[in-house]
């Protein structure tokens, strides 16, 4: 079996819909110039906006007027605002480091990152996939692949270039097509990129864009890093036997017999799979150490007289607020105390230095997402500065009030916008920033929780991961199957993945629209309306 992969003619590729689809994203920027280019867009039409005098007015009955808005005998008004304007100008160049500083999800994801980035460089993440794959009997292979698949968006990148090839080896190594175990892997990991057991950083990526839409109706929003635990974890529980059906009984029969035999080189690949003595101690000691960060917490939230993650103050859900934001520290406390705990049991970490230098490696592979986050800062502030973000939501919230939609279509909309935008742009981060600052206060306005929307969304940017070959991972997950193939091309991946994006996105629909029709929980303290802050009515 040879890794290397036969020469694709790319008018072969350029051919048909799909040949569309993939000249079309090739033409779009960079997602930063993407920013760059919505930056000056919003500069001529707030400009626009304000020589027309746009404005959108709102029944407030609060004493103090929001950030941006003017009241007077209870009527709240937001006006346009050039960015032109001498005010925002200045605004604008001097206070670019605060702007920065300030944005949200720079900070959250840096701060998980410094415990994120020693857990997987020390081999944990790779090792937990690995040893929970690799025992998986083999009539249960596929839902185990599926529910490894979608918790392993904890792993990052070890999800795509670990987990996914050593499906399809342990498939072939049980004499299944390996094929099939590429598609199962992918479908979890792309496919199912929505679901999780439990929150990590993507939930307090794409909250900290939520907080900045939120706080344009209501300064005071937090956010709750739980606020979708129990939506992703049903994701989990409803495409698991999706996935397990499509698999065995539609993908594994079209593909039928896999002819290969596990010779040598395949009996070598699966044995070094296995995980060592060392790495089994470092797992037990990570497993001790998860204890102590979780025990940690626990006290800290329950211990009598001494609670500083409960606000005694307050009543109801809202005293668990500090447990809520402490759980970026926490989440990157348990990485750290798991990943320095691995690496002395496996011998990977042998001193200070060693952690240190991971975490300092962590940061610097952050770099793209600074440059990135320094654009959509700028473009989230400067939205602001121009008060169209208000005005937008205000004026697009009595539009759908007298159109009448329900809230269950409503939030469909927005996932199916989503998933339409995903064929294109790849960034889940890219996207919801750009999203967000409309349809949060717009839809809270309406009385749906930023928590829903956030999860509408997510919802609809997974299922038509595997849909595009535009999508980042796509090429490295042609490059397994021709390991086993060399004949499959583009549209062979796409054909193998379709019954899958199909299936999840009827599912993911009916899911959200259930959701919200039954008012269910979204997770802790997290609900699916919401009532605007001071009388605030659309």
């Amino acid at each position: 079996m040879s890794d290397t992969t036969p020469d694709t003619s790319a008018s072969t590729r350029q051919k048909g819909f799909l040949g569309a689809v993939e000249r079309l994203g090739n033409m779009l920027p960079d997602p930063v110039m993407i920013f760059v280019w919505l930056i000056g867009f919003l500069m001529v039409l707030s400009a626009i906006g304000a020589a027309l005098g746009w404005s959108a007015q709102i029944t407030y009955s609060g004493k103090e007027a929001p950030a941006g808005g003017t009241l007077e005998n209870g009527i709240l008004t937001f006006q346009a605002v050039s960015l032109f304007s001498e005010e925002n100008i200045g605004k604008l160049l001097t206070e670019m480091p605060k702007t920065l500083t300030g944005f949200a999800p720079l900070g959250l994801v840096l701060v998980v990152i410094f415990g994120a980035a020693v857990a997987e460089r020390v081999g944990l993440f790779s090792a937990l996939i690995r040893g929970t794959l690799r025992e998986a009997p083999r009539v249960l292979l596929t839902p185990i692949v599926a529910v490894i698949g979608m918790v392993s968006h904890h792993a990052s990148d070890a999800a795509y270039v670990v987990f996914i090839p050593l499906s399809g080896l342990l498939y072939a190594a049980v004499g299944r097509h390996p094929l099939v175990g590429i598609a199962a892997a992918f479908a979890a990991v792309s496919g199912g990129f929505a679901g999780n057991i439990t929150p990590g950083q993507l939930d307090v990526l794409l909250f900290g864009f939520t907080q900045e839409a939120a706080r344009i109706i209501d300064p005071t929003w937090t956010m709750n890093p739980l606020g979708n635990w129990w939506f992703i974890l049903t994701i989990v529980v409803l495409f698991t036997p999706i996935i397990w059906f499509i698999t065995d009984r539609i993908v594994e029969p079209r593909l039928g017999q896999w002819g290969g035999e596990a010779d040598d080189e395949l009996k070598a690949e699966v044995a070094k799979s296995a995980l060592t003595a060392e790495e089994k101690k470092g797992l037990r000691m990570a497993g001790l150490a998860a204890l102590v960060v979780v025990g940690a917490f626990a006290a800290l939230a329950l211990w009598p007289g001494y609670t500083p993650l409960i606000d005694e103050t307050k009543d109801g859900p809202a005293q668990l607020q500090p447990f809520y934001t402490a759980l970026i520290a926490g989440f990157m406390l348990l990485f750290l105390a798991c990943g320095i705990a691995f690496g002395i049991g496996n011998g990977t970490v042998k001193s200070d230095k060693d952690v240190i230098e991971m975490m300092t490696q962590g940061v610097m592979s952050m770099g793209p997402y600074i440059v990135f986050a320094f654009f959509a800062a700028h473009f989230v502030a400067m939205f602001n500065w121009s008060r169209l973000g208000p005005i937008a939501a205000i004026n697009g919230a009595e539009i759908l009030k007298e159109v009448g939609m329900p809230a269950p279509a409503l939030l469909v909309s927005v996932l199916g916008f989503s998933s339409i935008l995903d064929l294109f742009i790849g960034s889940a981060s890219a996207k919801w920033s750009a999203l967000a600052p409309v349809v949060v206060p717009m839809f809270m306005l309406l009385g749906i929780s930023p928590e829903m929307t956030t999860a509408a969304y997510r919802m609809g940017d997974s299922f038509t991961n595997i849909m595009t070959p535009l999508m980042s991972y796509f090429p490295l997950v042609l490059a397994f199957c021709r390991r086993w193939d060399k004949s499959v091309g583009v549209g062979s991946l796409l054909a193998l993945m379709l019954p899958f994006a199909l299936s999840f996105m009827v599912a993911g629909i009916a899911m959200t629209a259930a959701w919200v029709f039954f008012d269910l929980p979204l997770g802790p303290g997290a609900t699916v309306h919401y009532t605007p802050p001071g009388g605030l009515l659309p």
